[in-house]
């Protein structure tokens, strides 16, 4: 049976097999183990295919690129859950599970890809979007890598799933345990994460656990934790985590009609959505789907800039762990756990990396809200970091770009606050710096209840 034969039944699909191998001295294994890192050499398991096997059990040695884009086209107007899923839309490239078993899905993905015209003034590029991964179910990209690996917990029988988090990864693994009957352990940096995404855990149902370390350190504790219980990690460490999430580079690939962008920008914490992306467009190209890759580059915060320091310093042949610092707390990590699999994507598409201040995070994320669309600090580090790049002449002018935006606006609204209260900065070291950020803020006005304050009010708004 065909890919084409199957086009009239969007619920049968062509099963990858599968199988986890070490990224590092490449030992494999089967999928189902709570280990990510290999027992030989330490480093991280990546999931790779060896074939896809058709309903009939035989296994062909790649995909119909033309039938299978049409397939996850027509899967648009299914009803059928799986099809509803902006991931699991795109299985034929994903882990399967078993016959037995179903995803746990909250219709994620399916993401907007936005022009970004103001944007594009400011940094001279003729062609700027923004992928939002921010319009996902709980809020960010994580959702869908959470839908791929809380299912295989499920699927192993975990009654217990959990994570280190800087909020993101927390909301959304709360949210995929609750609706997969799991429980759920969270732990948090205590005061440097946003009320908005701790909010998020423990509406959820989460049982969450505020220590007094950063989150390199929570991490710290939560493997120990693993190891001494039946609890699933569900970092991106996991694999299968990184498998859901490669899928909103085939949805960009396909929102440009399979015309692939010159340049695809990445904000960088613990790396594992730029990898993640990365394997995507390497899988694509290997496929057939597209001919060329996109550039991919990732953007830090100087604050917490690892893997820029590392290569910079030594080529990438080493990260040293750092104390991370900044207001950007999604991607406030010293110690990313996928740098490698990252460095790998940015060297395999010939892209870059670049860091950001504070005050261009803060500047660039105004820029972005006066496009109409808002996005949390952390993917902001994107256009601030394409200025630096076109700057630099990496970036053309006549290139296409993409900003993968990963949050949603409102998971750090006490960022956007300050800001346009102006006293982001006050009584900091970059309090002289962020004065260029006048212009941009909007603090709410305290008005008299007449008709005429408001009036005027507006008179003094068409004059500036």
């Amino acid at each position: 049976m065909t890919v084409t034969d199957r086009m009239t039944n969007p619920g049968a699909a062509l099963q990858p097999i599968s199988k986890l191998r070490c990224i590092g001295c490449g030992a494999v294994r089967q999928s189902s183990s709570k280990d990510f890192r290999c027992l030989d050499c330490g480093d991280l398991f990546e999931v790779f295919y060896t074939g896809w096997k058709a309903a009939g059990g035989e296994t062909v040695d790649a995909l119909d690129a033309a039938a299978t884009r049409e397939l996850w086209r027509q899967r648009l107007g299914s009803r059928l859950p799986m099809d509803e899923s902006g991931v699991w839309r795109f299985r034929e490239v994903l882990p399967a599970l078993g016959e037995r078993h179903q995803p746990i899905t909250l219709r994620e993905g399916k993401t907007p890809l936005y022009e970004l015209p103001s944007c594009a003034r400011i940094t001279g590029v003729q062609q700027l979007y923004a992928k939002h991964q921010g319009m996902n179910p709980t809020g960010s990209f994580k959702d869908t890598g959470m839908t791929v690996a809380a299912s295989f917990a499920r699927q192993e029988g975990f009654r217990w799933v959990a994570c280190a988090s800087t909020g993101n990864t927390s909301a959304s693994m709360a949210a995929y345990a609750a609706r997969g009957g799991m429980r759920s352990l969270v732990l948090i940096p205590e005061g440097k994460i946003s009320w908005g995404k701790l909010s998020q855990s423990l509406d959820y149902g989460a049982v969450t656990c505020q220590l007094s370390t950063d989150f390199d350190g929570c991490m710290r504790v939560l493997n120990q934790v693993v190891q001494r219980m039946p609890v699933y990690l569900l970092n991106s460490v996991n694999p299968f985590r990184i498998e859901g999430q490669k899928t909103a580079a085939i949805e960009l690939l396909e929102q440009f009609d399979w015309r692939v962008p010159d340049h695809v920008i990445v904000p960088g914490g613990n790396l594992g959505n730029s990898s993640a992306l990365g394997k995507a467009f390497l899988e694509m190209r290997e496929l057939g789907f597209i001919s060329r890759l996109p550039k991919l580059s990732v953007i830090q915060a100087e604050g917490a800039n690892p893997l820029v320091r590392s290569i910079r310093e030594n080529g990438g042949a080493r990260l040293i762990p750092m104390q991370a610092e900044t207001l950007a707390t999604a991607i406030r990590i010293g110690d990313p756990a996928s740098w490698k699999k990252a460095l790998r994507v940015i060297k395999a598409t010939g892209g870059a990396v670049e860091q950001v201040s504070e005050v261009e995070i803060a500047l660039a994320k105004a820029e972005i809200g006066a496009d109409g669309i808002g996005c949390e600090p952390a993917s902001a580090v994107t256009l601030a970091g394409l200025k630096k790049l076109v700057k630099q002449g990496f970036v053309k002018p006549v290139e296409s770009v993409v900003l993968v935006l990963t949050g949603h606006l409102l998971k750090d609204p006490e960022f956007t606050l300050k800001f346009h209260r102006g006293d982001l900065f006050s009584g900091t070291s970059h309090e002289a710096e962020a004065s260029v950020l006048s212009t941009h803020q909007r603090a709410p006005i305290v008005l008299d209840a007449t008709v005429d304050a408001v009036l005027k009010t507006l008179e003094q708004a068409e004059k500036a």
